[in-house]
């Protein structure tokens, strides 16, 4: 055995006995993890912070894990990584374990039985665009534009392309993401039409009667394609919204806050075959997770300037530590100097929000049916079921109840295990007014005035 290898397998050793005495006075009742080295994959956003600080702060050592934590080119490479077995989990946007599932795209079985965070997304627009729906807003006694900003301040400019021949294009990180379901709804509640795909047809590229052209952009780029004219907006998340104000080169106008409050963003997908064949891993994965996002939220996100450190770094997400700092610390700056308080803009834990909820799956089911991504009706239960399948509630339910028995977490942070459904209650704070229920998602689906409804099929 060379001393490389030597040094691993002592780490191993180490990791799996600080498993034993910190992590786990369960050890034995929740079961040693059957695979301690991993590989876990990430895109640069600050979102993906539960993934590092799980690293940094030795949570998955406790664990008995031997990670390591690497950032991927864009989502389908990240994806595929996953599939074919480079990587063991990864840092995902939560309609990929959906679409995959369900053979949207690529086939295969991912689940997920982690959700990374609320909000963290916000929709900018380039200079040009801004200079011509600003001076049309309703203004604050301070002088700055009153939010939320709907999508009908953009309607004007749209339609003004549109007479001139000129498209308005918008980019989005990948047509799963929750970025191009906010996007849409937005822009479709102030009357602007996004566009339908038919993936029957051939035709995924989302455009179809679109009255804006939304397109993929890797999140790290979009500033740059920003600035070089090539799109007129986007939405993403942090910090690439932040990154065209300190650059002057765009204005972010409203966050996903502001279109659904509380809303669950990414989650942590693993095929379902690497939670059969390693169910105590899965677990423990969980738990190193859980322990992360606490840490994140802890004593009124006290924390957050420490994590801001860590992010910064080249292997995190490497952007400046003040444009990362910009959201993470709970402020948000829209217009150059028009920075606010937004507290929950990043949210890791408290609300729950760690819990993979079925009608958070469903949401996202009910937009790919509203976009045409899923071509035909489905019964009510086709979305349930398939929700039940990929957001696993027992994984985190186990590993939330360990932690309890550990006293490493208080049984008040989670939900009510004896009674939960997986259900949130009815849902109202949307910018357009509109109710969800989950347990309903045809009604809710044919709710909108645009989109497609029960019987439609391009």
């Amino acid at each position: 055995m060379n001393w490389s290898t030597s040094f691993k397998a002592a780490a191993i050793s180490s990791a799996i006995s600080l498993g034993v005495s910190a992590g786990s006075a369960h050890a034995e009742k929740l079961g040693f993890p059957e695979k301690e080295e991993l590989r876990f994959g990430f895109i640069k956003l600050t979102d993906m912070a539960p993934l590092a600080i799980a690293y940094e702060n030795r949570y998955f050592e406790d664990e008995g894990l031997y990670v390591s934590v690497e950032a991927q080119a864009n989502w389908k490479v990240l994806l595929d990584g996953v599939i074919d077995g480079q990587l063991d989990g990864a840092h995902m946007l939560a309609g990929q374990p959906l679409a995959a599932t369900m053979g949207y795209g690529t086939k295969a079985n991912i689940v997920t039985p982690f959700s990374m965070d609320l909000n963290g997304n916000a929709i900018t627009v380039s200079n040009d665009v801004w200079a011509q729906v600003k001076p049309k807003l309703p203004m604050d006694a301070d002088g700055k534009p009153e939010h939320p900003i709907k999508a009908d301040a953009l309607k004007p400019v749209v339609d003004k392309m549109k007479n001139e021949g000129k498209p308005f294009k918008m980019g989005m990180v990948f047509p799963v993401s929750t970025h191009n379901y906010e996007l849409r709804y937005w822009l479709a509640a102030g009357g602007i039409h996004p566009g339908y795909y038919a993936p029957h047809k051939g035709d995924t590229s989302g455009q179809l009667q679109a009255e804006a052209l939304l397109s993929v952009t890797p999140p790290p780029q979009m500033p740059a394609t920003l600035e070089a004219g090539t799109i007129n907006g986007y939405c993403v998340g942090e910090p690439w919204n932040q990154q065209a104000v300190f650059k002057g080169i765009g204005v972010p106008v409203i966050t996903d806050y502001e279109i659904w409050k509380n809303n669950p963003e990414k989650v942590f997908g693993m095929t379902e075959a690497f939670i059969e064949k390693y169910p105590n891993t899965a677990v423990r994965v969980t738990r190193a997770l859980i322990r992360a996002a606490m840490w994140l939220d802890e004593n009124n996100n006290a924390n957050r300037a420490k994590a801001v450190k860590i992010l910064s770094q080249p292997q995190y997400v490497g952007a400046d530590y003040d444009v990362i700092a910009n959201s993470m610390t709970g402020t948000f700056e829209y217009e150059k100097g028009d920075k606010r308080q937004v507290p929950d803009f990043n949210v890791f834990f408290r609300y729950n929000a760690t819990y993979p909820y079925y009608s958070d799956a469903i949401w996202y089911l009910t937009q790919m049916r509203r976009w045409g991504q899923i071509a035909e009706d489905k019964p009510d239960d086709w979305y349930k079921d398939l929700a039940k399948k990929v957001y696993r509630t027992d994984i985190y339910t186990k590993a939330a109840k360990s932690l309890i028995e550990d006293g490493l977490a208080k049984a008040e942070d989670f939900p009510d295990f004896a009674s939960e459904t997986g259900f949130k209650p009815v849902q109202t704070e949307f910018i357009d007014g509109v109710s969800y229920d989950g347990s309903k998602p045809n009604a809710y689906i044919d709710s909108f005035k645009i989109g497609l409804k029960t019987g439609d099929k391009l």
